[in-house]
C-alpha cells in the first residue's frame, strides 16, 4: 500500500497542482490544498483502499479544502460574489469523479512560470518548485544559493505573477518565441533532476517535451530536446543496478529501451530535416551516437566541439575532454580538463580522477576522487566514488 501511495503521489502531483493553480489563480493556496489532499489520502487510503480514480479523488479533496479555506477568510456574501464573478473559483469546477473533469494544465503552468516579466532564475526555480516538486532546499543547492535566498526568490515570483495578473495559459503564437527558450531550459533542468534517479521528474519532462512538439511541430530545437530526453531516458534501467550507479561503458545494453531509442532518433531526424543545428539538436545527436556499438568517439568529440563553440560552456568542454580521452588517450583528455575553471564542479574532479587512474598516477587520482566525493550529495554517486577509492587502495 505504501508503494502504491508513493507512486500515485509521484505521478499525479504535478498535474494536480497545475490544475489547482489554473483553477485558483493562487500558487500558495493551490500548494496548500494539494498537500492537504495528499495528507488525507495517506490517512484514509490504507484503511479504505485506493479509489478507482485516485486523481479525481485527490482533486475533489483539494478543491474542497481550498473552498473551505476561502470561506473561512471571507464573509459568506463576499464568497458568493467571488464565485459568481470568477468561473475559475473552486465551486465552478465539475465535481464528477472522472479524469475528463480535470484538464491537464501542466503546459499552461510552465508558460506561466516562464513569463518574461520574471527573471530567468525565478522562472526556473518556480517551475522546479511547482511542477517538478523539488523542495526549496533542493532548488537552492542546484542554484548554489542559501535556502533562505531561494525561498525569498520564490515568494517574490509568486507575488509578481499575482500582482501583474499574468494569465494562466499557453500564449498566442506571436508571443511563443519570447518564452520558448526559457520553457525549453526549464524542461531540460527538470529532466536532469529526474535523470539522477527521480523517474517521475524525467517522465514529467518527457511529457512536456511531447506537448511542446505538438504545439510547435516545426521548431527543430523542440524536437531536439525531446529526442535528447528520450535517448538518455532509454538507458535509465541500465544506469543503476541494485541501487548502485553504473557507467555507460559498463551498462547491460540488453536493458536499454530500443523502442525509445528508435523514437528518439525519429525526433532527431525531424529536427535535422527542419534545419536544426542548435544546442538541443547537437546534444540529441551526441546521445544517439552514445547508443551505438561501438561508440563513434571521434564524431562525439567533434560534436562536443561544435556545441562548445555555440554555448561557450566549460561543462561541454569537460564532456569533450572525455571523448578526446577515448580517441587520443587519457593524457590528451587531462590536458583539456586541467584548463577548465570548474573547481567546485564534482564531475570535473571525478573525470580528472578517472584519467589520472588510467595514467597510473594513483596518489593524484585518489585526491581527485576524494574532492569529488566531498562535493557530492547524491548517495549513489558517493557510493560509486567510494568504490573507486577502495579499488585504488589495492593498487
Amino acid at each position: 500500500m505504501v508503494e502504491r501511495l508513493e507512486q500515485v503521489f509521484r505521478e499525479e502531483r504535478g498535474r494536480i497542482l497545475a490544475t489547482l493553480i489554473g483553477l485558483l489563480g493562487d500558487f500558495d493556496l493551490a500548494e496548500e490544498a494539494a498537500q492537504e489532499a495528499f495528507a488525507i489520502a495517506a490517512d484514509r487510503w490504507p484503511r479504505d483502499g485506493v479509489p478507482d480514480n485516485p486523481r479525481a479523488w485527490l482533486m475533489t479533496t483539494a478543491r474542497n479544502h481550498a473552498t473551505d479555506r476561502i470561506r473561512r477568510e471571507r464573509t459568506l456574501a463576499a464568497k458568493f460574489g467571488l464565485l459568481a464573478a470568477d468561473d475559475r473559483a473552486p465551486a465552478a469546477m465539475d465535481t464528477t469523479p472522472t479524469g475528463a473533469a480535470f484538464p491537464d494544465e501542466r503546459l499552461e503552468l510552465v508558460f506561466t512560470c516562464c513569463h518574461p516579466a520574471l527573471a530567468i532564475e525565478a522562472q526556473v526555480a518556480l517551475t522546479l518548485r511547482t511542477l517538478g516538486g523539488l523542495t526549496t532546499d533542493e532548488i537552492a543547492r542546484a542554484f548554489l544559493v542559501p535556502e533562505r535566498t531561494m525561498a525569498q526568490r520564490l515568494v517574490r515570483a509568486k507575488r509578481k505573477i499575482k500582482a501583474a495578473r499574468i494569465p494562466f495559459r499557453v500564449p498566442p503564437v506571436h508571443l511563443l518565441r519570447e518564452r520558448l527558450d526559457a520553457v525549453l531550459a526549464v524542461v531540460y533542468l527538470i529532466f536532469n533532476e529526474g535523470y539522477g534517479g527521480r523517474d517521475e521528474l524525467a517522465a514529467e519532462a518527457i511529457w512536456l517535451g511531447r506537448a511542446l512538439a505538438e504545439l510547435l511541430p516545426d521548431d527543430p530545437e523542440v524536437h531536439g530536446l525531446l529526442a535528447m530526453m528520450l535517448l538518455h531516458d532509454s538507458r535509465s534501467e541500465a544506469r543503476f543496478s541494485g541501487g548502485e550507479l553504473v557507467l555507460l561503458g559498463e551498462q547491460d545494453r540488453s536493458r536499454w529501451n530500443t523502442g525509445q531509442i528508435a523514437t528518439g532518433r525519429a525526433e532527431l531526424d525531424r529536427a535535422l530535416a527542419l534545419g536544426g543545428r542548435g544546442a538541443y539538436v547537437l546534444q540529441a545527436a551526441i546521445a544517439s551516437l552514445h547508443a551505438e556499438v561501438p561508440c563513434d568517439w571521434p564524431q562525439i568529440a567533434a560534436l562536443y566541439g561544435e556545441l562548445g563553440r555555440l554555448t561557450g560552456s566549460p561543462v561541454v568542454e569537460l564532456n569533450r575532454a572525455i571523448a578526446v580521452a577515448e580517441t587520443e588517450g587519457p593524457q590528451a583528455g587531462l590536458c583539456i580538463v586541467d584548463r577548465l575553471g570548474l573547481d567546485d564542479f564534482r564531475y570535473l574532479h571525478s573525470t580528472r580522477a578517472e584519467l589520472l587512474r588510467r595514467l597510473g598516477r594513483i596518489d593524484e587520482a585518489r585526491d581527485a576522487y576524494r574532492r569529488a566525493r566531498q562535493l557530492t550529495d547524491d548517495g549513489a554517486e558517493r557510493r560509486f566514488l567510494e568504490r573507486r577509492l577502495t579499488q585504488l587502495a589495492g593498487m
